[in-house]
């Protein structure tokens, strides 16, 4: 019987070393994006508050037995908020929200009020009208770098010792495209 001819077959590539050095690229672009790029929407913060309690009773005017008036307390929250746009592009205010965290572990959400709507609630609660600046307007837009501040006015259906023993309270602001961020409001 012949022989069979055996040729050496070709030694086998190691993809150990070609694996390491693309591991190694990606890891570094990971990395460069990871430092370079800002993890933070913006940086916001709250320079001032002011509360306003109010206390409305509405007379019945009825002289039937046992007719009560009628009685409502609000608290309007003040709050100077500043924004810093910490990215490489414009964000845009898309909503401005509050939120009360009761001791009892009730929230209460209540939306900002609207540009238009302040002149009235001067009328209607002077008291308000010596602590309100130029408001944070939604639709705001930030360019990159730059900031904005505003007064976000705040209405919760709640008595000035609810607010005090509050657990926590917040404005919430939502940019188009980014998300929602929140800051707290300190307690005195």
């Amino acid at each position: 019987m012949s022989d069979l001819p055996f040729s050496s077959q070709p030694e086998r590539s190691n993809f150990l070393m070609p694996a390491i050095i693309v591991i190694g690229i990606v890891g570094i672009a990971f990395a460069l994006i990871w430092f370079f790029t800002p993890h933070d929407i913006a940086k916001i913060t709250v320079s001032h508050i002011a509360v306003v309690p109010e206390h409305t009773v509405y007379k019945m005017g009825s002289n039937v037995v046992g007719a009560q008036d009628l009685a409502q307390d609000d608290l309007y929250v003040v709050a100077t908020v500043h924004i810093v746009n910490d990215l490489k592009l414009p964000i845009q205010i898309n909503d401005l929200t509050g939120t009360l965290s009761s001791n009892d572990g009730q929230d209460q959400t209540t939306s900002a009020m609207q540009k238009k709507d302040i002149p009235n609630l001067y009328v209607t609660f002077p008291a308000l009208e010596p602590l309100g600046s130029a408001p944070l307007l939604r639709e705001t837009e930030i360019q990159p770098g730059q900031q904005a501040e505003g007064m976000v006015m705040l209405h919760f259906p709640v008595t000035q010792q609810d607010w005090d023993q509050r657990k926590s309270a917040s404005v919430n602001i939502d940019f188009y495209h980014q998300g929602t961020l929140s800051v707290t409001i300190p307690k005195p």
